[in-house]
Protein backbone atom coordinates (compact mmCIF):
# COMPACT_ATOMS: atom_id res chain seq x y z
CA UNK A 1 0.00 0.00 0.00
CA UNK A 2 1.56 3.14 -1.07
CA UNK A 3 0.93 6.16 2.19
CA UNK A 4 0.54 9.89 1.69
CA UNK A 5 2.50 12.23 4.05
CA UNK A 6 1.57 15.13 4.68
CA UNK A 7 4.06 18.03 4.12
CA UNK A 8 5.73 19.24 7.22
CA UNK A 9 5.06 23.01 5.89
CA UNK A 10 1.31 22.06 6.57
CA UNK A 11 2.47 22.38 10.21
CA UNK A 12 4.69 25.17 10.56
CA UNK A 13 3.94 27.70 13.36
CA UNK A 14 0.77 25.50 14.78
CA UNK A 15 -1.03 27.69 17.34
CA UNK A 16 0.23 26.68 21.20
CA UNK A 17 1.93 23.55 19.77
CA UNK A 18 5.55 24.30 20.11
CA UNK A 19 6.03 19.77 20.41
CA UNK A 20 8.81 18.65 18.52
CA UNK A 21 7.67 15.49 16.43
CA UNK A 22 9.04 12.12 16.57
CA UNK A 23 8.58 9.73 14.29
CA UNK A 24 8.74 5.63 14.55
CA UNK A 25 9.05 3.53 11.61
CA UNK A 26 5.99 0.39 11.29
CA UNK A 27 5.86 -2.76 9.81
CA UNK A 28 5.18 -1.83 5.69
CA UNK A 29 7.20 1.35 5.95
CA UNK A 30 4.41 3.14 7.80
CA UNK A 31 5.75 6.19 9.77
CA UNK A 32 4.24 7.27 13.16
CA UNK A 33 4.11 10.32 14.33
CA UNK A 34 4.09 10.85 18.23
CA UNK A 35 4.68 13.75 20.81
CA UNK A 36 7.16 12.68 23.82
CA UNK A 37 7.23 15.63 26.19
CA UNK A 38 8.63 15.24 29.94
CA UNK A 39 10.65 13.04 31.83
CA UNK A 40 11.89 10.65 30.26
CA UNK A 41 12.55 8.59 33.85
CA UNK A 42 8.65 9.58 34.57
CA UNK A 43 5.53 7.76 34.72
CA UNK A 44 3.91 7.06 31.52
CA UNK A 45 0.77 9.02 30.36
CA UNK A 46 -0.56 7.30 27.18
CA UNK A 47 -3.46 10.17 25.45
CA UNK A 48 -5.09 8.32 22.21
CA UNK A 49 -7.00 10.86 20.19
CA UNK A 50 -9.96 10.10 18.07
CA UNK A 51 -11.80 11.31 15.02
CA UNK A 52 -11.37 13.40 12.85
CA UNK A 53 -8.40 14.74 15.95
CA UNK A 54 -4.82 14.20 16.17
CA UNK A 55 -1.94 15.19 18.61
CA UNK A 56 -3.14 18.97 18.55
CA UNK A 57 -6.45 17.81 20.46
CA UNK A 58 -3.79 17.41 23.58
CA UNK A 59 -1.98 20.53 23.50
CA UNK A 60 -3.29 22.02 26.05
CA UNK A 61 -3.12 18.84 28.33
CA UNK A 62 0.37 18.06 27.82
CA UNK A 63 2.10 21.32 29.53
CA UNK A 64 0.03 20.62 32.70
CA UNK A 65 1.19 17.10 33.02
CA UNK A 66 4.53 17.48 32.35
CA UNK A 67 4.82 19.99 34.62
CA UNK A 68 3.20 17.27 37.01
CA UNK A 69 6.84 15.04 36.47
CA UNK A 70 4.59 12.50 33.64
CA UNK A 71 6.26 11.62 30.46
CA UNK A 72 3.67 12.42 28.10
CA UNK A 73 3.13 10.32 24.99
CA UNK A 74 0.36 11.55 22.44
CA UNK A 75 0.73 9.24 18.94
CA UNK A 76 -0.89 10.09 15.88
CA UNK A 77 -2.72 7.14 14.42
CA UNK A 78 -1.64 6.23 11.34
CA UNK A 79 -4.46 8.24 8.69
CA UNK A 80 -3.87 11.20 11.28
CA UNK A 81 -1.90 13.96 12.13
CA UNK A 82 1.50 13.95 10.98
CA UNK A 83 1.83 10.16 10.77
CA UNK A 84 1.36 8.75 7.15
CA UNK A 85 -2.14 8.25 5.43
CA UNK A 86 -3.19 5.16 3.26
CA UNK A 87 -5.06 6.62 0.53
CA UNK A 88 -8.17 4.13 0.21
CA UNK A 89 -11.01 3.96 2.95
CA UNK A 90 -10.71 0.02 2.76
CA UNK A 91 -7.31 0.16 3.91
CA UNK A 92 -8.18 0.82 7.54
CA UNK A 93 -10.02 -1.82 9.90
CA UNK A 94 -10.08 -1.43 14.03
CA UNK A 95 -7.79 -4.83 13.29
CA UNK A 96 -5.42 -2.62 11.64
CA UNK A 97 -5.63 0.49 14.17
CA UNK A 98 -4.88 -2.23 17.58
CA UNK A 99 -1.85 -3.22 15.49
CA UNK A 100 -0.22 -0.16 14.91
CA UNK A 101 -0.58 1.04 18.47
CA UNK A 102 0.85 -2.27 19.26
CA UNK A 103 3.81 -1.47 17.14
CA UNK A 104 4.06 1.79 19.03
CA UNK A 105 3.59 0.12 22.65
CA UNK A 106 6.72 -2.32 22.22
CA UNK A 107 8.48 -0.28 20.24
CA UNK A 108 8.77 2.44 23.42
CA UNK A 109 8.64 -0.90 25.58
CA UNK A 110 5.71 0.76 27.76
CA UNK A 111 4.51 -0.73 30.86
CA UNK A 112 2.82 0.55 33.42
CA UNK A 113 0.72 2.80 31.65
CA UNK A 114 -2.09 5.41 32.77
CA UNK A 115 -4.03 5.64 29.51
CA UNK A 116 -6.65 8.70 29.06
CA UNK A 117 -8.53 7.91 26.00
CA UNK A 118 -11.62 9.74 24.42
CA UNK A 119 -13.80 9.22 21.14
CA UNK A 120 -11.91 6.37 19.31
CA UNK A 121 -8.77 6.65 21.57
CA UNK A 122 -11.14 4.79 23.88
CA UNK A 123 -12.48 2.26 21.43
CA UNK A 124 -8.63 1.55 20.50
CA UNK A 125 -7.71 2.15 23.96
CA UNK A 126 -10.20 0.12 26.19
CA UNK A 127 -9.78 -2.71 23.88
CA UNK A 128 -5.92 -2.78 24.64
CA UNK A 129 -6.96 -2.42 28.05
CA UNK A 130 -8.81 -5.62 28.13
CA UNK A 131 -6.63 -7.65 26.04
CA UNK A 132 -2.94 -6.39 28.01
CA UNK A 133 -4.25 -5.53 31.62
CA UNK A 134 -1.33 -5.78 33.12
CA UNK A 135 0.74 -3.01 30.53
CA UNK A 136 -1.74 -0.28 32.38
CA UNK A 137 -1.51 1.17 36.13
CA UNK A 138 -5.02 2.85 35.86
CA UNK A 139 -7.37 4.23 33.09
CA UNK A 140 -9.38 7.46 32.40
CA UNK A 141 -11.99 7.85 29.97
CA UNK A 142 -13.53 10.63 28.51
CA UNK A 143 -16.59 10.77 26.07
CA UNK A 144 -15.71 7.11 24.74
CA UNK A 145 -17.21 3.88 24.76
CA UNK A 146 -16.40 0.26 23.45
CA UNK A 147 -18.93 -1.21 21.89
CA UNK A 148 -19.48 -4.85 21.02
CA UNK A 149 -22.11 -4.55 19.01
CA UNK A 150 -25.05 -5.41 21.09
CA UNK A 151 -26.76 -2.37 21.43
CA UNK A 152 -28.41 -0.86 18.04
CA UNK A 153 -26.79 2.66 17.03
CA UNK A 154 -29.13 5.46 17.70
CA UNK A 155 -30.10 7.27 14.76
CA UNK A 156 -27.82 10.44 14.85
CA UNK A 157 -24.97 8.11 14.72
CA UNK A 158 -26.21 6.34 11.66
CA UNK A 159 -26.85 10.14 10.03
CA UNK A 160 -22.84 10.41 11.03
CA UNK A 161 -21.44 7.58 9.37
CA UNK A 162 -23.46 8.04 6.24
CA UNK A 163 -22.37 11.14 6.10
CA UNK A 164 -18.78 10.06 6.05
CA UNK A 165 -18.35 7.52 3.90
CA UNK A 166 -20.81 9.56 2.04
CA UNK A 167 -20.57 13.16 1.60
CA UNK A 168 -18.20 15.30 -0.64
CA UNK A 169 -17.96 17.67 1.67
CA UNK A 170 -15.74 16.62 4.59
CA UNK A 171 -14.23 19.75 6.77
CA UNK A 172 -11.98 18.56 9.35
CA UNK A 173 -11.65 21.46 11.65
CA UNK A 174 -15.96 22.64 11.03
CA UNK A 175 -16.28 19.27 12.36
CA UNK A 176 -14.48 19.18 15.58
CA UNK A 177 -15.52 22.94 16.18
CA UNK A 178 -19.50 21.24 16.11
CA UNK A 179 -18.39 19.17 18.62
CA UNK A 180 -17.36 21.70 21.72
CA UNK A 181 -19.25 24.06 23.66
CA UNK A 182 -16.36 27.12 23.72
CA UNK A 183 -15.79 27.43 19.91
CA UNK A 184 -12.32 27.50 18.12
CA UNK A 185 -10.64 30.14 16.92
CA UNK A 186 -9.90 30.16 12.69
CA UNK A 187 -6.03 29.43 13.91
CA UNK A 188 -7.41 25.90 16.02
CA UNK A 189 -9.63 25.32 12.89
CA UNK A 190 -6.79 25.62 10.29
CA UNK A 191 -4.63 23.30 12.65
CA UNK A 192 -7.29 20.65 12.41
CA UNK A 193 -6.90 20.81 8.79
CA UNK A 194 -3.65 20.96 8.27
CA UNK A 195 -2.96 17.20 8.16
CA UNK A 196 -5.14 16.94 5.09
CA UNK A 197 -4.50 18.98 2.22
CA UNK A 198 -7.08 17.41 0.02
CA UNK A 199 -9.84 14.57 0.08
CA UNK A 200 -7.00 12.27 -1.08
CA UNK A 201 -5.66 12.52 2.34
CA UNK A 202 -8.87 12.09 4.71
CA UNK A 203 -9.74 8.46 3.98
CA UNK A 204 -9.10 7.19 7.87
CA UNK A 205 -11.21 10.01 8.94
CA UNK A 206 -14.19 8.84 6.83
CA UNK A 207 -13.51 5.08 7.79
CA UNK A 208 -13.65 5.14 11.36
CA UNK A 209 -17.47 5.69 11.53
CA UNK A 210 -17.90 2.44 9.35
CA UNK A 211 -15.41 0.62 11.90
CA UNK A 212 -17.65 0.99 14.64
CA UNK A 213 -19.56 -2.52 15.55
CA UNK A 214 -23.19 -1.82 14.99
CA UNK A 215 -23.92 -5.62 14.88
CA UNK A 216 -23.17 -8.85 16.57
CA UNK A 217 -21.56 -10.01 12.92
CA UNK A 218 -19.29 -7.09 12.83
CA UNK A 219 -15.59 -8.56 12.75
CA UNK A 220 -14.63 -6.48 15.67
CA UNK A 221 -17.22 -7.57 17.55
CA UNK A 222 -16.03 -10.67 19.24
CA UNK A 223 -12.24 -9.22 19.92
CA UNK A 224 -14.40 -6.22 21.71
CA UNK A 225 -16.79 -8.51 23.61
CA UNK A 226 -13.91 -10.44 25.23
CA UNK A 227 -12.20 -6.84 26.01
CA UNK A 228 -15.05 -6.20 27.80
CA UNK A 229 -15.67 -8.91 29.63
CA UNK A 230 -11.95 -8.95 30.89
CA UNK A 231 -12.45 -5.27 31.90
CA UNK A 232 -15.42 -6.76 34.50
CA UNK A 233 -12.16 -8.02 35.99
CA UNK A 234 -9.99 -4.52 36.16
CA UNK A 235 -9.47 -3.81 39.54
CA UNK A 236 -7.09 -1.10 39.01
CA UNK A 237 -7.95 3.23 39.46
CA UNK A 238 -10.38 3.51 36.51
CA UNK A 239 -12.30 7.15 36.38
CA UNK A 240 -14.67 8.77 33.71
CA UNK A 241 -14.93 12.35 33.41
CA UNK A 242 -17.18 13.38 30.68
CA UNK A 243 -17.97 16.63 28.85
CA UNK A 244 -21.73 16.43 29.98
CA UNK A 245 -22.63 18.68 27.13
CA UNK A 246 -22.14 16.00 24.42
CA UNK A 247 -25.81 14.73 23.07
CA UNK A 248 -24.14 11.49 21.96
CA UNK A 249 -21.40 10.16 24.32
CA UNK A 250 -22.11 12.09 27.43
CA UNK A 251 -23.90 9.68 29.48
CA UNK A 252 -22.29 6.58 28.27
CA UNK A 253 -19.71 6.95 31.35
CA UNK A 254 -22.35 4.93 33.45
CA UNK A 255 -22.05 1.84 31.64
CA UNK A 256 -18.13 1.54 31.54
CA UNK A 257 -18.59 2.58 35.57
CA UNK A 258 -20.91 -0.47 36.13
CA UNK A 259 -18.94 -3.06 34.18
CA UNK A 260 -15.05 -2.08 35.83
CA UNK A 261 -14.35 -3.41 39.71
CA UNK A 262 -11.92 -0.31 39.12
CA UNK A 263 -14.11 2.24 38.99
CA UNK A 264 -16.13 1.61 42.64
CA UNK A 265 -15.18 4.59 44.79
CA UNK A 266 -13.61 6.78 42.04
CA UNK A 267 -14.29 10.83 41.37
CA UNK A 268 -15.89 10.27 38.46
CA UNK A 269 -17.16 13.62 37.32
CA UNK A 270 -19.83 14.87 33.99
CA UNK A 271 -18.39 18.39 33.80
CA UNK A 272 -19.13 21.04 31.65
CA UNK A 273 -18.05 20.45 28.03
CA UNK A 274 -18.44 19.05 24.42
CA UNK A 275 -17.57 15.80 22.62
CA UNK A 276 -14.19 17.12 22.15
CA UNK A 277 -13.62 17.76 26.01
CA UNK A 278 -9.74 18.46 25.90
CA UNK A 279 -10.73 21.84 23.91
CA UNK A 280 -13.65 22.96 26.64
CA UNK A 281 -11.00 21.73 29.30
CA UNK A 282 -7.90 20.26 28.84
CA UNK A 283 -6.47 22.38 31.37
CA UNK A 284 -9.00 21.13 33.93
CA UNK A 285 -8.73 17.27 32.75
CA UNK A 286 -5.03 17.21 32.89
CA UNK A 287 -5.16 18.23 36.66
CA UNK A 288 -7.58 15.67 37.30
CA UNK A 289 -5.37 12.99 35.68
CA UNK A 290 -2.25 14.24 37.47
CA UNK A 291 -3.64 14.57 40.78
CA UNK A 292 -5.63 11.17 40.69
CA UNK A 293 -2.58 9.48 39.15
CA UNK A 294 -0.66 10.24 42.18
CA UNK A 295 -3.48 9.65 44.60
CA UNK A 296 -4.87 5.93 42.99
Amino acid sequence: MKALRTPEARFAKLKDFPFQPNYLELEGGLRMHYVDEGDRNGPVVLLLHGEPTWSYLYRKMIPVLTQAGFRVLAPDLIGFGRSDKLPKVSDYSYQSHLGWLNQFMDALALQDITLFGQDWGSLLGLRLVGEQPDRFARVMISNGFLPTGERKPNLAFKLWRAFALNSPWFPIGKIVNSGVVKKLSAEEIAAYDAPFPNRKYKAATRAFPALVPMSEKDPASPGNKKAWASLGQFTKPFLCVYGKNDPVLGGVDKYLIAQVPGAKGQPHERTWGGHFVQEDRGEYLAQRLASWAKAA
